[in-house]
């Protein structure tokens, strides 16, 4: 069974604190919790109330409240709607940052078009609808693929999968290049010997 909270520390290392940059398409944001898409967080309180102190945004980070917020606010919407928990460790921290990065549904597709690629046509399960949604056919066939000894590459797939919308997000919206770096230090490929 996967470990939240070590998911969430990692992918908060690449989250930042508070953010407003223009041309993000995500706006004001904090540890990645964006305001265009998540308008009614609780924490967006906090943060305007905070916003009149000298301090801003340091503060933000000094606050338990905020953070447990931020930390709830993860479980729910980006951990638990993919059922993580009932996932290697390793493959549940990949879909976790790729959710928070990239949406819940694009990272379930993601793992189904993986797994559809491993189950050597059709041999060892019927191909996944790739729907975007994590059920009790998604999950038996990760622990198959995983029983089979595959873990290793199921991760380097997701992570190929990953960079290569990354790729085509900045093909369609050249702006969207100066966040490169950032993208594809999320994205690990390891070479095996």
């Amino acid at each position: 069974m996967a470990d939240f909270e070590k998911a969430f520390y990692v992918t908060m290392a690449h989250e930042g604190g508070y953010s407003h940059d223009s041309t993000d398409a995500g706006g004001e944001t904090y540890r990645g919790i964006s305001r265009v898409y998540n308008p009614t967080w609780g924490g967006w309180a906090y943060i305007d109330e905070a916003k009149s102190e000298s301090n801003f945004p340091k503060n933000l980070d000094d606050d338990e409240d905020i953070q447990d917020r931020v930390e709830d606010f993860y479980k729910d919407k980006y951990w638990d709607v993919n059922r993580l928990d009932e996932f290697p460790q390793s493959i549940a921290e990949e879909m976790f940052d790729t959710g928070v990065n990239m949406g819940v549904g694009r990272a379930a597709k993601f793992l189904q078009e993986c797994l559809n690629y491993l189950n050597r046509n059709g041999e060892v399960f019927k191909d996944l609808v790739e729907d975007g949604a994590i059920g009790p056919a998604s999950i038996g066939a990760m622990k198959k693929i995983i029983s089979l000894g595959d873990e290793a590459i199921l991760l380097t797939m997701l992570n190929v999968c990953q960079g290569r919308h990354y790729m085509e997000y900045m093909k369609k919206s050249p702006t969207q290049e100066k966040y490169a770096r950032g993208w594809f230090k999320r994205v690990k490929i390891s070479k095996e010997d």
